[in-house]
């Protein structure tokens, strides 16, 4: 009875190390320099003029608008495109677009949005740390560019 239980406590506690293992491994993977060169790369093979904004959010404004502009607090309307920098699309709004708070979004769409006026539209390119991260979510996988075509048509 006695090894009996030394064996189970034994085992709980190699089971209990291992969970810390387990734990480094799950810890956040820094993109930003793969990120940087991906970006850089997609806009050099498509002979795109971007900005870099201070966070590594690179945008490009193909028709500025003329109406209210938003701030990063705003309930919008957008219709939007979403895909990789291999072109292959993960998400896509209808043409009348959907409606949110800018709060409601990943950072690279509450900063980047903020560039665009009322019917204006361009491409966001919003590099991992700014988009899902180095976890991903389903659909989109850990580290990845997000590229967004995205057309600004209200400001609530």
């Amino acid at each position: 009875m006695k090894y009996t239980l030394l064996a189970l406590v034994s085992l709980l506690f190699v089971s209990c190390l291992s969970d810390t293992n387990t734990n480094i491994e799950t810890q956040p993977v820094d993109y930003t320099i793969q990120n940087e060169k991906e970006i850089t790369d997609y806009i050099a093979a498509k002979n795109l003029t971007a900005v870099k904004s201070d966070t590594g959010l690179y945008y490009i404004i193909t028709e500025p608008g003329d109406g209210k502009q938003p701030t990063a607090t705003s309930n919008v309307t957008v219709a939007y495109k979403g895909y990789f920098t291999n072109g292959s699309v993960f998400d896509q709004s209808k043409a009348e677009g959907i409606s949110f708070g800018l709060q409601q979004v990943i950072k690279g769409w509450t900063e980047g949005i903020t560039y665009f006026k009322e019917g204006g539209s361009g491409v966001l390119l919003v590099p991992s740390h700014l988009g899902y991260g180095s976890y991903g979510r389903p659909g989109i996988p850990g580290g990845a560019v997000l590229i967004f075509d995205v057309k600004l048509i209200t400001v609530k």
